[in-house]
């Protein structure tokens, strides 16, 4: 990559019904039938504890210790609890005044969980934080590709926060989704079986056979923004950041609720699932087509020369 070019913002997705409410109305319109429907997006089935399980266990991984930590769109808060670091304070940042007061409901108090985060609403493009005061942000949920237009704004503004050493992380949407085609053909009980087995043995399988696309879904109110790993490498990259993980959301199984389910009552089968969307979601070659991609990048700090 030429360090001197100008980072563009990957070009907007518009749809024929670009004339009604923006995603920004909507979510400042949100009221608690929308605010809990959001939160169940990630509960009451298999296939949605999938997707919550490997959102919890990515952001666990990547989010720095005793710091300071900040959820951009937080929401009602379903991931806040995972980027709240052990010894340091979290904040909660979203447009919606009804979520953050859904947030404080939802939340469960010390000693079940850890401390209510610093609820605070504002607009993430401009956030009312001195740069460089987080050692963790993260921008989920898809915030990035709802902002539309002002996406690059938004990243630009969250990547500001992040002090030296510090990580931001990073949910976009590249693609449509797909599923192994491997495990698509199998009767259903018979994945569940099947990955009761150590997973490298399943593996080269999954691959051997490839991937099934899933249809292209029409952007819903014609403002949706897509970013791809290389978008975020062109943009980020000049200004000293380097790639942590990647991990593309359950490129396997992800988009069949009925073999999920049929996984998810095994928990040797279920623990083996989850290595395996591990597994796969980290290679590059599954990036650009999947629905969810989370990205974990860090600030490189500046070496001080004589």
């Amino acid at each position: 990559m030429n360090p001197k070019r100008t980072p563009r913002s990957p070009p907007a997705h518009r749809s024929a019904g670009a004339g009604g409410p923006t995603a920004r109305d909507r979510f400042l319109q949100a009221d608690r039938y929308r605010i809990e429907r959001e939160w169940r997006r990630y509960e009451g089935t298999p296939q949605r504890d999938l997707f919550r399980i490997l959102r919890e266990r990515f952001i666990e991984r990547n989010a720095r210790k005793s710091t300071w930590s900040l959820d951009v769109g937080s929401g009602p808060g379903r991931f806040t609890g995972a980027i709240t670091a052990a010894a340091g304070r979290t904040v909660a940042l979203d447009l919606s005044h009804e979520v953050l007061e859904r947030l404080a409901e939802k939340w469960a108090p010390p000693p079940e969980g850890p401390p209510l985060p610093d609820c605070v609403r504002a607009d993430a493009a401009v956030p009312p934080f001195r740069p460089g005061a987080f050692g963790t942000v993260a921008v989920l949920g898809n915030s990035l590709g709802f902002a539309a237009g002002r996406s690059g704004e938004l990243l630009d503004a969250t990547a500001a926060l992040v002090g030296p050493g510090g990580h931001l992380i990073l949910e976009i949407a590249p693609g449509p989704g797909e599923s192994s085609r491997y495990l698509g053909r199998l009767p259903v009980r018979s994945v569940g079986r099947l990955l009761a087995a150590p997973p490298a043995a399943l593996l080269p399988r999954i691959e051997r056979e490839g991937y099934r696309r899933e249809p292209r879904r029409k952007d819903r109110d014609g403002e949706f923004q897509r970013w791809s790993i290389d978008h975020l490498r062109e943009r980020l990259a000049p200004a000293g950041w380097e790639l942590l993980e990647s991990l593309a959301v359950a490129p396997a199984l992800g988009a069949d609720a009925e073999r999920v389910a049929a996984v998810r009552s095994n928990d040797r089968a279920w623990g083996n699932l989850l290595a395996v969307e591990e597994e796969l979601g980290r290679r590059e070659s599954r990036w650009s087509s999947a629905a969810a991609v989370l990205v974990a990048l860090r600030r490189v700090p500046v070496q001080a020369y004589d």
